[in-house]
């Protein structure tokens, strides 16, 4: 099993959000960019998959982790899964915690946890780990409309250095299909990370900016 370096790792949680294309073309562009990722997934999350792409995850994290290796063809080990309680695990402590983290998607009640430093699930407590450790953390809301509490709690996130990078994909790439808004969003947390991506062009290169480029 191959060993990652601290600055190939990331963080990725689900919770229960509506946007589950989202997470899961996040996840395989990480896996094909060499990253390892330490996935959490919240109850929530698993009913948000089952309604909105039909899916019924192992509930054992090993499992979980050996069918997603499997299917986008990752390394062993290159998905690490953990149970929601799993507080031995390396996103549990700043000591281990990768330094990147992106919550897609993000429910209004896990931004309210974070903002509050609950940390009652292993979501929470990773996410505050990274807001400590002065990492990265992206959180991808998908909520409207937004109320004065959800503002209040992105703002107090936003202060401390989280970047708030709501779902919502833009169309001057001229979108043909649901796949190419999806590819938006996930093309902007990519670069945001810092990972290299080829599904949209940035802004100003070829005829149509938002085109994907050639290949």
């Amino acid at each position: 099993m191959a060993e990652y370096a601290r600055d190939q790792q990331i963080t990725l949680a689900l919770s229960g959000a509506s946007g589950a294309p989202y997470a899961l073309a996040l996840l395989q562009c990480l896996v094909k960019a060499g990253m390892q990722v330490h996935l959490l997934v919240s109850g929530a999350a698993r009913v948000v998959l089952a309604t909105e792409q039909g899916e019924q995850w192992p509930g054992k994290p090993e499992l979980l982790a050996e069918y997603l290796c499997e299917r986008y063809g990752a390394e062993p080990g290159q998905i690490r899964a953990y149970g929601k309680e799993e507080w031995f695990s390396p996103v549990a402590s700043g000591s281990g915690a990768p330094r990147r983290m992106v919550i897609c998607p993000c429910s209004m009640g896990t931004v309210a946890s974070i903002a509050s430093g609950a940390s009652d699930n292993l979501i929470e407590r990773a996410a505050d780990v990274v807001i400590k450790e002065k990492g990265q953390l992206i959180l991808v809301p998908r909520e409207s409309p937004l109320s004065e509490i959800h503002l209040e709690n992105l703002l107090k996130l936003a202060r401390m250095g989280v970047t708030i990078m709501p779902a919502a994909p833009g169309f001057y790439h001229q979108p043909k299909t649901i796949d190419d808004l999806v590819d938006f969003m996930v093309a902007r947390i990519l670069d945001h990370l810092g990972v290299d991506q080829d599904l949209v062009s940035r802004w100003g290169y070829g005829a149509n900016p938002g085109s994907k480029p050639e290949a």
